[in-house]
């Protein structure tokens, strides 16, 4: 195998992979990257077995030659030491020739390594997927479906369920829900689908969705989304994103969604969210960061107080109440989590009971809600 490539282009490849590489391992060849090379271009490939990443690199990328085989051929090298070495590497040029067993030598300008790589045929092989479960959302579509849900999964494995996202499909509309027993985010799009695609209990790992998130470009460019039986995979311009499915039965998450509420609370999102910040100062030295939201016919008031440190107490000025009156404490860090990820600049919070859970819901953006289970203070 040899080649000349552009030193950009490489690394910019080599850290798309570079987020399915095993950092924990027993077997050395999960460690390394895989790069394949043939007349049509370059490829990349890396995984842990959990998820795995693709990323091709062609000959031309906008009329501009990057890439130029002078050998076919395919090796496994070390993602660590590849990705520190074409980092800072000299020149805007690298060129990469594997020798006898598997000795690779990789030069630019005046700069000559030579590592070692491994046999590319002991690589593991991505799984081939052709479900007939297909449909395709703008990659800033789905980076907010994300965003807006795997805050909200579970990082204890006791529910392996729980610490995935699950999607279903009906009607066109695509819906993620997560869930970690004591909030729950939910988060509709709009999808291009056949009208008669439905599915339903397809449980994505958080982890795998995060990874993905960073690698969706900030576009409104189309991804496809491929559903097998135990494995989903995210087709984008260039780079291919697989992950395992959980196996599991998620639970009905809509039964314990709210319909009919006593209290209602509009307040600026940003306004409220610098206020529980400022609670949770005092709040992440008590037991739950427990929070509580007294809220008043003419006033919210905020107010945490922890008895080895102090307390704090604010009142929003700003926002507008309606129903009854009540007094609700919960986790500090689950609205935090929640307001984070809200583009609305208005919000309206809803409310059922001091021990029930509340409703936040988006002012300009209906499809998607947080819930959060209160915790008891007396």
């Amino acid at each position: 195998m040899k080649l000349s490539v552009e030193r950009s282009s490489l690394l910019s490849a080599i850290q798309t992979v570079q987020r399915a590489v095993s950092t924990k391992t027993t077997i050395p060849i999960l460690s390394g990257i895989k790069i394949a090379v043939d007349q049509t271009g370059l490829k990349m490939t890396a995984t842990d077995l959990e998820t795995g990443i693709e990323t091709s690199l062609p000959a031309l990328l906008n009329n501009d030659p990057i890439l130029q085989v002078m050998e076919e051929g395919a090796i496994v090298l070390s993602a660590r030491y590849l990705s520190e070495i074409v980092r800072k590497l000299p020149h805007s040029s690298v060129e990469i020739e594997v020798k006898q067993n598997y000795l690779t030598v990789i030069r630019s300008g005046s700069s000559e390594f030579n590592l070692h790589g491994l046999h590319a045929e002991e690589f593991p092989r991505l799984p081939l997927i052709h479900g007939n479960q297909v449909f395709s959302l703008p990659a800033l579509v789905l980076k907010d479906l994300i965003r807006q849900t795997v805050p909200a999964i579970s990082t204890e494995e006791i529910r392996p369920v729980l610490t995935g996202v699950v999607m279903s499909l009906k009607d066109g509309q695509l819906r993620f829900v997560a869930t970690d027993s004591h909030r729950l985010a939910q988060r509709v799009a709009s999808v291009e689908a056949p009208a008669d695609l439905t599915f339903s209990n397809v449980i994505v790992p958080g982890k795998s969705l995060s990874e993905l998130g960073r690698l969706l470009p900030d576009n409104d460019s189309l991804v496809d989304v491929v559903i097998a039986d135990n494995q989903i995979l995210f087709k984008m311009e260039y780079t291919q994103f697989y992950s395992r499915l959980i196996d599991g039965q998620y639970p009905d998450t809509s039964r314990i969604i709210p319909t009919s509420f006593k209290t209602e609370f509009r307040v600026g999102s940003k306004d409220l969210l610098e206020a529980v910040e400022r609670a949770a100062l005092i709040a992440r030295d008590n037991d739950n960061n427990v929070v509580r939201l007294d809220v008043k016919r003419n006033l919210v008031e905020i107010s945490s107080n922890s008895p080895d440190v102090g307390k704090v107490s604010e009142t929003l000025s700003h926002g507008s109440v309606s129903g009854e009156e009540l007094l609700i404490a919960f986790n500090a860090k689950y609205l935090i989590d929640a307001l984070r990820v809200i583009e609305s600049e208005e919000i309206v919070i809803q409310f059922t009971g001091s021990m029930s859970p509340f409703l936040i819901n988006q002012i300009e953006n209906p499809n998607y809600l947080h819930l959060i289970l209160p915790v008891r203070i007396y």
